[in-house]
Order: structure tokens, then sequence, then C-alpha cells
């Protein structure tokens, strides 16, 4: 059996002798088994020679206390699922404590108790706070009820459950469903990681997001541990990438370690079985991770795997660095093995996953019974617990910061220095605007570390100049447009891509893709919406830099590659998100998509959807037109005064601008009077749905000096499908049956821009159509015989579309 070394005497006889075999025995469930014995050792001798800790009897009496601590948060966690009261003195529970209901994700929860507390106990052995990341965020009960046995807390956590009575009321609040009267939770504690957890960064309720971020998050200087699942780790493709990512000169030191329970909800996972896991680890091994497995029930196992890891990596990392080695280094990968739900009755089960005993302890007897025979073995005494939690406790004297406040959860980069750029009056692409302001953003902020997100291909969304600046990130550069240094991160998988941007919330952001396929960012993109918006209501707003998510390419100018390349729902449904978190913006031109960057560059916690045509376009705004809708998300563009009654037309998109411009000569030719309104950014002009969404959205009056009340015929034009464009801003049609909203139905095929705009009953030659029925006129009175003919499916559609953009 190893112990650890000592000097001056035989360390039989040592009191650090004595601390081991206080460790060595273990603690209720959890066993050192003699391979982490022999690691502890190696461990402690290491923290006393790199001066540390002052003696290894120390290294052994905070591991006893890590025991401890990891067997009463156990305990904890199975209270909080099934139980309203605690009795912190060990004493049986009447019936009436437990929950007439008991929910939680208890199994996941159990798993996670020894690593996060691990964790929480190599920051005190190391005098040093690392960021977490946790991907199976259904596991928040383990962080949680650490939390609050340690104190690291948020205040509304700590004035809550650090009370006397504290540990009943987190318990009686896990999963109580109770609301404030305004519908929100009443209790600052979730069923996943939320801006109430302390030190949570991300929910965790998309599994395998995590697996695609942690390795863009960190900055130099910085360690990131990071707790991923096994059912992710297996079904995310493009979680084995972060090795072609990492870099030293720009990344910090990430420790991915995967919880191996084996389990999902219903059915064991590949990984579940011994070949499994032994083909993941030949799968790790030839991607660059050097995979490391070990006893995931053990606490001090994790400490001593994260901290075995993290000094290879920074030796790697080190070595990169001097230009010594290349890239990939082989980023160490710990493999926890452990059993679903250790600790508790139903281990390795499927009911782990949720509710380990057979019946309900409030109304069943035996589910009682085991409940008291299994948490016996995990009850610690109060005053054995308090001194552990003191010993592992010591922030202040260690001159670091909580838990809950490590870097990655402190993010607040200083304010960009934004360039100023010339307007144009020119034919040309929107999207190079983009391309000229990032790449003069980024080079006017070298501290700011930047990231691109490129799914597809850079110059054909013309990004040629930030592709030349910026490079893409490879291992093996073969052309003058990549760089093992690259900043541009590029894969065919759009959730990866993105990714790297989400979590890069240090630096400077650009993700650009066809517009079709910016869907299968959603889930990625939502989930940091959602995290973004609860940080905003509990009063700590996220502060990293907005940036753009570019859909170019987009619907109306991508017919040539068929349906699939013809689709709307990303910006329709970042449109239904909160505005504060989320803006969706329609640039028609270059001025107007100068003008509206800084603004979304120098948000904080907010991202925005800019829906860019990629083609040449005429400028129809000048410098001071494009700041105003930059100001105020719309602007009058054109208006005939004539005597009778108006109409109003919108205008959403810079094909339906264009469109509704000629639409409003024809009336002007007809004289008719109208007003022509482009709007911009729709999401200011919706009803706010609560009031923090209203501080982005427009007055009553603002509304009403762009679009109004006396104006009861209305016509519109939107990028979107008219169905949603009209829900969303319903309050900008008070007569919907003198109303028409035209927009993407679902036409399309091999076509020009001109045969998607008729396709979709968008052309100008519709709305005029449209203009007719909702002034009671009959169309023909101002379309020709031959249009009208095209207009109602009877004629030839060149009528309408000739001279119109190819």
């Amino acid at each position: 059996m190893p112990s650890p070394t000592t000097t001056g005497s035989d360390a039989a006889d040592t009191p650090a002798s004595q601390s081991y075999n206080i460790w060595r025995q273990g603690y209720g469930v959890i066993q050192h088994t003699d391979v982490t014995c022999a690691h502890a050792c190696s461990l402690a001798n290491r923290l006393v020679e790199a001066g540390l800790q002052p003696d290894t009897e120390t290294v052994f009496r905070k591991l006893a206390a890590l025991d401890r601590l990891a067997s009463a948060g156990l305990w904890l966690v199975v209270h909080m699922t099934y139980a309203n009261r605690v009795d912190a003195g060990g004493q049986p529970l009447a019936p009436q404590d437990f929950k007439v209901s008991p929910e939680g994700h208890t199994g996941g929860a159990l798993n996670m108790v020894p690593a996060y507390a691990a964790y929480l106990a190599l920051n005190n052995l190391t005098g040093r706070t690392r960021s977490w990341l946790m991907g199976q965020g259904h596991c928040a009960a383990a962080v949680d009820a650490l939390n609050v046995l340690t104190g690291n807390l948020h205040p509304e956590q700590a004035e809550r459950y650090r009370k006397p009575d504290g540990l009943s009321r987190l318990a009686a609040d896990f999963y109580s469903y109770r609301q404030k009267p305004d519908g929100s939770m009443s209790a600052p504690l979730g069923s996943h990681i939320n801006p109430h957890t302390a030190g949570g960064i991300l929910e965790g309720g998309y599994l395998g997001f995590a697996e695609l971020q942690y390795g863009h998050m960190p900055l130099p200087g910085e360690t990131l541990v990071t707790f991923l699942s096994d059912g992710a780790a297996e079904e995310q493709r493009g979680s084995d990438w972060i090795p072609r990512w990492w870099r030293a000169d720009d990344c910090g030191l990430v420790l991915p370690v995967m919880i191996a329970n084996g389990r999902r909800i219903e059915q064991r996972t590949e990984l579940g079985t011994r070949a499994g896991l032994e083909r993941f680890e030949s799968h790790l091994a030839e991607r660059s991770f050097d995979p490391y497995r070990f006893d995931g029930r053990d606490p001090a196992a994790f400490v001593c795997a994260l901290f075995e890891m993290e000094q290879s990596l920074r030796y790697q990392a080190d070595s990169a660095f001097r230009g010594e080695s290349g890239y990939p280094v082989r980023i160490p990968y710990g493999i926890a093995e452990t059993t679903k739900g250790f600790g508790f009755y139903g281990a390795g089960s499927n009911a782990a996953h949720n509710l380990p005993l057979p019946g309900n302890p409030r109304m069943d007897a035996r589910a009682r019974e085991l409940f008291l025979e299994h948490t016996s073995k995990l009850w610690v005494d109060p005053t054995d617990l308090s001194r552990s939690t003191a010993l592992l406790n010591e922030h202040s004297l260690q001159g670091r910061a909580l838990e809950r406040d490590h870097p990655l959860a402190r993010r607040n980069p200083p304010e960009p220095t934004l360039p100023r750029l010339p307007w144009s009056n020119s034919l040309t692409s929107p999207m190079s605007a983009v391309d000229t302001f990032f790449r003069a953003l980024v080079a006017e902020n070298l501290h700011l570390r930047a990231r691109v997100g490129n799914p597809d291909e850079m110059a054909s969304n013309r990004l040629g100049g930030v592709l030349a600046d910026l490079k893409h990130r490879v291992t093996q550069p073969e052309n003058d447009q990549e760089s093992v240094q690259g900043q541009i991160i590029t894969a065919l998988n759009e959730e990866a891509v993105v990714s790297a941007c989400l979590a890069n919330k240090a630096g400077l952001n650009l993700v650009a893709s066809y517009e079709a396929f910016c869907v299968k960012m959603l889930g990625a993109i939502r989930q940091e919406l959602i995290f973004a918006r609860h940080q905003r209501e509990v009063g700590r707003p996220a502060r990293w830099l907005g940036f753009p998510v570019i859909a170019t390419s987009h619907t109306w100018e991508n017919g040539k590659n068929e349906q699939s390349h013809q689709d709307t729902t990303f910006c329709e449904a970042l449109l239904g998100e909160m505005n504060d978190v989320s803006r969706v913006l329609f640039p028609a031109d270059y001025n107007s998509t100068l003008a509206a960057l800084p603004g979304v560059y120098t948000d904080r916690g907010r991202i925005s959807c800019m829906v860019i045509p990629k083609r040449e376009r005429p400028c129809v705004f000048d410098a001071g037109e494009a700041e105003t809708l930059a100001r105020h998300g719309a602007l009058v563009v054109d208006e005939d005064t004539s005597e009778g009654e108006p109409i109003l037309l919108i205008a959403n998109g810079a094909y339906q601008l264009s469109e509704a411009i000629r639409t409003s000569e024809r009336l002007r030719e007809t004289g008719t009077p109208f007003r022509l309104v482009y709007l911009q950014e729709p999401g200011r002009f919706r009803q706010p749905r609560d009031t923090l969404e209203a501080e982005t959205c427009l007055s009553e009056f603002e509304r009403e000096r762009l679009f109004p009340r006396r104006i009861h015929r209305r016509v519109a034009l939107t990028h979107m499908r008219p169905e949603v464009f009209r829900g969303h801003l319903h309050s900008l049609f008070p007569d919907p049956v003198r109303s028409r909203v035209l927009g993407y139905i679902n036409r399309g095929g091999t076509l020009n821009e001109a045969g998607m705009l008729f396709a979709n009953h968008c052309s100008w030659a519709h709305a005029l159509a449209a203009c007719a029925l909702a002034m009671d006129q009959p169309p023909g009175e101002w379309l020709s015989a031959a249009e009208l003919a095209a207009v109602e499916g009877r004629g030839d559609p060149s009528v309408i579309t000739r001279g119109l953009p190819t």
C-alpha cells in the first residue's frame, strides 16, 4: 500500500501517516482503490514540493474533509428529490416530511457530486480558482447542494439557504413549482443550471453544446474544468474537434471530464459497455486527445485526475508556445467511470435517472425504509461537516475568488474602439460593409480575441477581406488562406462553428452562413439567449459583447439552389425570442448595414440576427438616413400627400423594398396618396411582452409618427412568412380587413430573384393588386390586362418579372 513520503523519520510514525490512514478508510459509500491511493500519495508530495501545501498531513486532512463534503452532498441531493424537510441530526423523517410529488434528475446529480466537490477541493489545494462548466445541466442539484454546504452562493440564495432551516428550505424549494404574482418562479432555484446557480454560465438543457464550446472559452492563464455527458459525447458530432482548434497562444487550459455512468434515460449508452468504452478511448486517441480513465465514484480520484491533466496540458502548451512542438497538442480527457446514481438505492438502473426508489416515501412504507437505509450511509455529523467545509473554504486566506466569481462567470471585456468607415452611393454588396467593418474592428482592438464562425464559404459570402486577414485555423496550412493561428473556425457543422463564437465571450465574434442553414444553429443560440435573459431578470446581466449571426445568401437570392436553400425560419424563430437579448435586423443596402454594425457590437449580452443580401444592391439610404434607421428601426422612404385616402406601404427586406418602391411609383402614377416605410428592425414595433422588452421597443408616440393610425389601409411586403410578420406586429395592422401582408409562402425551386418574388406573390404587381384590394378598388384599374392575368396565374410571369434583378 503506497503512503506519503515524509522526511526525518519513518512515515508510519508521522502525523502525515495518521491523516493518510484516516483518509484511506474512506467515508460511507466513498471508498478508495489502491490505484487512487497511489495517485493521492503522489499528488500530496507534488503539492508540498510546489509549495502549495505545507505538508502531506494537511493534504490528507483536506482529502478526508472532501470525502465528508461529498457524502453530505449525496445525502442532500437525495433529500432535494424526495423530502420537504431535512433533519441535520440524521433522525428518520416522518411520512409528512416527504413530497407529494417527488421530482429530480437524481442519478445524474448523484454522479456529479464527487466531481464538483473535487473541483472545489482542487482549487483549495492549489490556491487557485478555476472556471467550471457542466454540459448536463439537469444535474444542477449537485452543484446547488454543494454550493449551499460550502457557502459559495449569490446573495439571494445565501439569504434563503444559509439560515438554520436553510437546508429544509432548499429541499422544499426544489421542484416546488411555486410562483410569484408575475408568474415567475418564487424560489432562486431551478431544475437546471441557471443564473441563481453560483458560477453557472450554461444551462446545459441542450445536451452536447458544452462539448462544442469549452475549448473556445478560457483565455491564456485561465483553466476551465468541464464536466461532460457520455450520452452527449456519443451523439454530438464535432465534440472531438477541440484539439483541432485549441492553441496555447489564445486559449486557456481545458480539462474535459466525461461522467461515464453508462446510461441515458431509458437505455444504456454504447459507452456503458466495456467494448464501447474501449472504442471511445481509441476514438479519442486518434483525434489527439489523451484519454485518462479513473474511478468516478471517488472525489479524490477526480482531484488527482484533474491535477495531472492540468500539469500535462500546461507542459504541452508551454512547449507549443515556444515552438518546440506542433499542433494539435494532445489534450488530456478524463473518463470518470461510475454507475448511474451511485451512492443510493437503484444505482445502475433506468429508474436511477429520475426517481430511483420503487415508490413515494410519503405513502409507501417500503420506499421510506429504503430511503432511511441508504441516506443513513451518507449522513455526516454537522460538527464534522462544519470542520470539513472550513478546511476546504480558505478563499480569504489564499487571496482568491469564490467559485461563484470564477473568470468565465465574470466576463466583462472593455468597450471596443469602433472604426470610422466611408459611406457609399454606388451599387455594391451590403455584405462588403460587414467585411470592411469587421476587419477594421479587429485591427482596432487587438486585445480582444477574434473568432469567426464559418460553416461554408467566406468568399462566396463576400467576406474575402476577413478571410485574408484572419485566415482559416488549421493544423497544417496548405495555402495563404490558412494558418495554424487562424481565427476563422471552419467546419461543415453549423452547431460547431456558432458554438466557437458563443463561447468566445471575452472577444469579438462574427458568424455568417447561408440563411437556410442557419436553422441548424438555433438550439445553441436559443440556449444562450435564454440564459442571458435570465441573467437580466435576476439583476446580473451578461456583459459579453454582442455580435451578429448573419443570414446571407438568403431565401430571395438563393433560388438557383432549389428550395432546400430557401428558408426564412431562422429570422422568424429569433424574432420570437425576447427583443432585449435577440435583435432581428434587415438592412437593405451597404449604408444601412454599415450604420447598424456599431450598435450590434456595443450591445452587451445580446445576439443580433442580421439578414443581409450578398448580391450588389443600390444604395437607397444616404448616411443620415441609414443612421436614423439604425437608431429607430424604421424610416419613411417616400410619401405622396395628394388628396384622398392614403395607403400605407411597409417594406421589410432588401428585395421587398425594391418591389415596394416600384409599387409606390405606380401608385403615384394613378394619383393614389401613399406612405412607404422601410421596417429594418421589426421587434422594436411589437407590443412588448414584459417590462424588460419594453425598454427596447419604441413608444406609442414614435410608432404613431411612422405608422399613423389615420391610415387604415395597409400593405406590407416582408422577407419572412406573412403570418409570422403579421402575428408579431399585429399592432401595425389595426384593421385586418383592410390590410394585406405578402411574404414567403413556401414557394420556390430553381429560380432567379424575380422568379422567387413572383412565385411567392411578392412582386411589385402582386403588391399593387393587394393595394387595390385594400382600397376596395378592382386591380384591373391599376394593372394592364397582361399584368393582371400574370398576377392571377393566367398569364405570362415575364410580363411582371421583366426588368427585375436576375
